[in-house]
């Protein structure tokens, strides 16, 4: 069951591959995903090198509102980086799929899987003018396709 979704990377990009990670949350911006608060437009996710020389991946730009606003402490910040539970070779992975010209790492969704919040991630090309423009057209035709089999 999806909580949260970025509809946009799918009319955005194309998508690659997909991958899961787990993903460190305190507990109220747990509470607040259950929801179905937040939103992943304009987030991206990065991997940096820490001070240790390790490599660590993060969810940059995605919004996590306060589950509960009056009771937040007033360090939150709810458009914070947040850390992606992935295991060496993931992590290096994913560094070489950064270095790559061409493509981005995006978050398509947030879920639940055995009372964890999880995140599929998308390694995707950017899309052109011209195929935005297609795909625009292929959902209208769908569009027209399904009103007329309904009537």
């Amino acid at each position: 069951m999806s909580l949260i979704q970025n509809k946009k990377a799918y009319f955005n990009y194309e998508i690659i591959e997909k991958f899961d990670a787990g993903i460190e949350l305190l507990g109220f911006e747990v509470k607040s995903l259950r929801g179905g608060h937040g939103s992943l437009d304009g987030s991206y996710i990065t991997v940096r090198t820490t001070p240790k020389s390790t490599e660590e991946v993060f969810l940059v730009g995605a919004h996590v509102p306060p589950y509960q606003p009056k009771n937040t402490p007033q360090w939150y910040e709810p458009r914070r980086e947040r850390r992606l539970l992935l295991n060496k070779k993931e992590i290096s992975e994913f560094s070489g799929f950064q270095r790559e010209r061409g493509l981005t790492i995006v978050p398509l969704s947030m879920y639940n899987k055995n009372g964890k919040i999880k995140v599929e991630i998308g390694i995707a090309r950017g899309k052109k003018k011209y195929d935005k423009r297609e795909s625009l057209k292929k959902r209208s035709a769908e569009r027209e396709v399904g009103r007329r089999l309904k009537s």
